[in-house]
């Protein structure tokens, strides 16, 4: 019988868990982004009156809009 572990005689490791909650909570930030401001975009064109309600000037708006999903 043998006795060794499947891991041999490697040290333990920490846990890859928070390693990938992080990239999962990455990942969402990116999709909640990209959902936003291609809502943003489409009440630029579609509904600009809306612009103020949410609290933004145009030019904040477009600005935003414009931004890439990993910009904050």
């Amino acid at each position: 019988m043998n006795n060794t572990s499947p891991l041999g005689s490697r040290p333990h490791r920490a846990p890859r868990s928070a390693g990938l909650a992080r990239l999962r909570s990455l990942l969402a930030t990116w999709r909640e982004r990209t959902r936003l401001r291609r809502a943003l975009r489409r009440m630029l064109t579609g509904a600009p009156h809306l612009i103020d309600d949410i609290g933004l000037t145009r030019p904040q708006a477009e600005a935003e809009a414009a931004k890439r999903f990993w910009q904050a």
